[in-house]
């Protein structure tokens, strides 16, 4: 695996959470490839805070295991033959297991089905070794990390030459979302793209007080927890 550092998180901390009563996260690989398999399980096995506890070759299999096993973390591929990621997915969506999509596939019509799915992060196959690690450890304490490409595809919508531009913040702009203002739905597009309050307030030429009133706002309004919830929110429902 090669490729720059490919994952743009949300919140949290960087640190594995002993929330389940372990510093070690188990992590199961699910890919029809024999040889990513054994490739990924070789070096995550050299973290010593990471332990892959078993391998997938289709959805179907990721599925069992996931149920089986309850690891903390999968790294699902979309491509696979029995069960596809997506169906893979939507099957494991109510279980506590954190799924990070790592794929080869770069068509950007596939990044806002998974998330809707329930995927925690997606990253593409060139990413950095070091950067899937910190991925790893990034969704299992509660971050949403996404490829800045698969990012890009979920903030700009379904790639439509006929459409106005700005029709996909439009069609959007219902219930909640509606309730926002302009400035904090500047504000939810970029914590979803990964922005912290510091990047934020420069982005927009704002005092960093001021966005931390906007994000508050934004939690607000929108019935949500924290930055992560509120990512996920604008993502499965078109504003990301």
């Amino acid at each position: 695996m090669t490729g720059g550092p490919a994952s743009l998180g949300l919140a949290g901390t960087d640190t594995p959470s002993t929330e389940r009563g372990t510093a070690v996260i188990r992590v199961l690989i699910a890919d029809d490839h024999p040889v990513v398999r054994q490739g990924l399980r070789t070096f995550l096995d050299l973290q010593d805070d990471l332990r892959v506890v078993g391998e997938a070759a289709d959805g179907a299999e990721a599925v069992a295991l996931a149920a089986s096993l309850d690891p903390d973390v999968v790294l699902l591929d979309l491509r696979m033959p029995v069960l596809d990621g997506l169906g893979a997915l939507r099957e494991m969506s109510a279980s506590k297991t954190r799924v990070l999509v790592l794929t080869s596939v770069s068509d950007r019509e596939d990044v806002a089905p998974a998330m809707r799915s329930g995927a925690a992060g997606f990253l593409y196959k060139d990413v950095e070794p070091e950067a899937l690690v910190q991925a790893i450890r990034s969704v299992y304490g509660g971050q949403v990390v996404l490829a800045p490409e698969a990012a890009e595809a979920v903030l700009t919508g379904p790639a439509d030459p006929s459409a106005p531009a700005g029709a996909h913040v439009r069609r959007a702009a219902t219930g909640q979302i509606a309730l926002l203002t302009e400035r904090e739905r500047e504000v939810l597009v970029l914590i979803a793209s990964g922005r912290s309050n510091r990047e934020i307030a420069r982005h927009l030429v704002v005092a960093e007080k001021t966005v931390k009133t906007h994000v508050s706002n934004v939690l607000m309004k929108l019935g949500v927890q924290d930055r992560t919830q509120a990512a996920l929110y604008a993502v499965r429902h078109g504003l990301a």
